[in-house]
C-alpha cells in the first residue's frame, strides 16, 4: 500500500479521530499473603513504622473501591463539560464515551463503542476511491494510533443531521482532532457520518462510520 495510504489509514483513527501525555491510573492490587517473618525482615523500626503507613494508606485506597481521582467517571447521565464514561443508553452516550476512548487512548472503551458489524469507510487519498475495512482491522488499526501519539484531543463540533429512530439512528457530526507525537503532529477538521445500532444488551454502538476527514 502506498505512503499515503498508510497514512490515511493512521488518520482514521486518526479519526476513530485522529490530553497531556496520558498515563492509564489503575488502583493498586490488593496485598496477595502475609508478611512472613517479620523480624527478621524489618530490623529497623522506622522502616516497620513506614511501611506500616504505607499500607495503612492502601487499605484506605481498597475501602474506597480503588478509587481513581484521575480516571473518567461511570454515571447514567452525561455531566455537561466533564469526562464521564456513559452507559451508552443513547447514540449521544456512545460519542462521549468514543471522545474518552480517544483522549485516554484507551482500546478497552473504544472497542465497546463500536458493534461486531462495524464498517469503516475512507476516500483513499491516490484514487479518490471509497475504501472500507472491518471490526478487527479497525481496532488494530488504532490500538496502533494510540500507541503512536502521546496526546490525542478530540472535540466534537456541529451536529450537521441525524435521525433518531427506536433500534437504528445516523447522527451526523463535524469534529476537530489533534494529534501529538514525538516528532510529528496533525491536525485535522471534517465530518464523520455515524449509524447506530441498539443492542439485545440495550446498549448503542457504531455499525458504520464514514470519514469525511479534511486530510
Amino acid at each position: 500500500m502506498s505512503g499515503t495510504s498508510n497514512r490515511k489509514r493512521q488518520n482514521h483513527s486518526v479519526f476513530s479521530f485522529l490530553n497531556a501525555k496520558r498515563k492509564r491510573f489503575f488502583c493498586s492490587g490488593v496485598l496477595k499473603g502475609h508478611i512472613k517473618e517479620r523480624s527478621k525482615i524489618f530490623r529497623n523500626i522506622g522502616v516497620i513504622l513506614h511501611i506500616l503507613f504505607l499500607l495503612g494508606i492502601l487499605s484506605g485506597w481498597i475501602s474506597l473501591g480503588c478509587l481513581n481521582p484521575f480516571a473518567p467517571k461511570l454515571t447514567d447521565q452525561l455531566e455537561v463539560g466533564d469526562l464521564v464514561v456513559t452507559q451508552q443508553k443513547t447514540p449521544l452516550e456512545v460519542l462521549q464515551n468514543f471522545k474518552i476512548s480517544y483522549m485516554f487512548q484507551d482500546s478497552l472503551l473504544y472497542s465497546n463503542t463500536i458493534d461486531t458489524s462495524f464498517i469503516f469507510v475512507y476516500r483513499e487519498g491516490t484514487t479518490s476511491e471509497w475504501v472500507s475495512w472491518g471490526r478487527e482491522e479497525d481496532l488494530v488499526t488504532t490500538g496502533r494510533m494510540f500507541r503512536h501519539f502521546n496526546v490525542i484531543d478530540l472535540v466534537w463540533n456541529e451536529t450537521i443531521d441525524e435521525t433518531l429512530e427506536e433500534s437504528v439512528s445516523e447522527i451526523s457530526r463535524g469534529f476537530n482532532l489533534t494529534l501529538t507525537g514525538e516528532q510529528s503532529g496533525y491536525t485535522i477538521s471534517g465530518r464523520a457520518d455515524f449509524t447506530f445500532r441498539k443492542g439485545n444488551d440495550e446498549k448503542w454502538r457504531i455499525s458504520r462510520w464514514k470519514d469525511w476527514s479534511d486530510i
